[in-house]
């Protein structure tokens, strides 16, 4: 059964799954659809064409669907896509998508928005995500699964952060984040692999070894970037881990891939 509180405004063309909760003073757009058991908790604000998913979470004063912050949108019909059990904190922003990006922005499952988080036009976000309290997507970024991105970070437009890597606090990303890397910094710079996350993701001892020892070679200072791609590629063909990494550095990209500082491959 839906509740609905008296001071909600919800406009009679948005569509309500079963179980939706809107709370007191809470707004729902024309175009919305909630998901069965989705929560609006108190003064939240759904507009424009967007999707929120089942039992997805959405707390006071989060923004969600409401035109782009990009000079190029001209009122083109896009959308925001949000799926299912995320939790949306307080003062979170998202929006829809843009002509130049492929008129959708979208957000995985099972994702955490601390207060104050902002995805831009044309993200793509995965599963599992966490984006810590005012960490910043600008536009058409691309963050994997697991990807945690700590407080105060700010990521460059069309930036893609792989999957299980995790950024710094009061880092500004600019380029390309490689899967299960750790970067840290004003200017971000790799650190390292996310040794902490993959070991509470469950991956095996042999698993990280390998991780280990391809992130060596991939940063090494002897040749360049492409042909030690291809070494490791010829020595861990048979490691999903690490063909995940190969095939991120190889994949298309407006940005360069993110470096550790010199002498710090190790």
């Amino acid at each position: 059964m839906t509740e609905l509180h008296p001071t909600a405004i919800v406009e009679p063309s948005a569509k309500l799954g079963a179980g939706v909760k809107i709370g007191p003073y809470c707004i729902v757009g024309a175009d919305v659809e909630l998901g069965d058991g989705a929560e609006l908790v108190s003064h939240a604000v759904v507009a424009g064409r967007t999707r929120i998913g089942a039992r997805t979470k959405i707390f006071p004063f989060a923004a969600i669907g409401h035109p782009p912050q990009d000079l190029k949108y001209k009122g083109e019909p896009s959308e925001l896509i949000v799926g299912t059990d995320n939790v949306i904190r307080e003062h979170v922003t998202m929006n829809p998508g843009t002509e130049g990006g492929g008129m959708v922005t979208r957000v995985g499952d099972h994702c955490l928005f601390m207060v104050g988080a902002h995805v831009a036009h044309d993200c793509v976000i995965g599963d599992h995500v966490i984006l810590a309290n005012n960490a910043t997507l600008a536009g058409h970024v691309h963050v994997g699964d697991y990807a945690i991105l700590g407080g105060l970070s700010a990521v460059h437009q069309f930036v893609r952060i792989g999957r299980h890597a995790m950024i710094g606090g009061m880092s500004g990303v600019e380029n390309d984040v490689i899967p299960y890397g750790s970067a840290t910094g004003d200017r971000a710079h790799l650190s390292g692999l996310n040794i902490v996350g993959l070991k509470r993701r469950g991956f095996g001892r042999e698993d990280v070894h390998a991780l280990r020892t391809a992130y060596r070679l991939l940063f090494a200072e002897e040749g360049t970037l492409a042909e030690r791609v291809d070494d490791v590629e010829q020595l861990y063909r048979e490691n999903e881990g690490v063909m995940d990494v190969v095939r991120f550095i190889r994949g298309s990209s407006n940005r360069a891939v993110c470096q550790p500082k010199a002498g710090e491959a190790d």
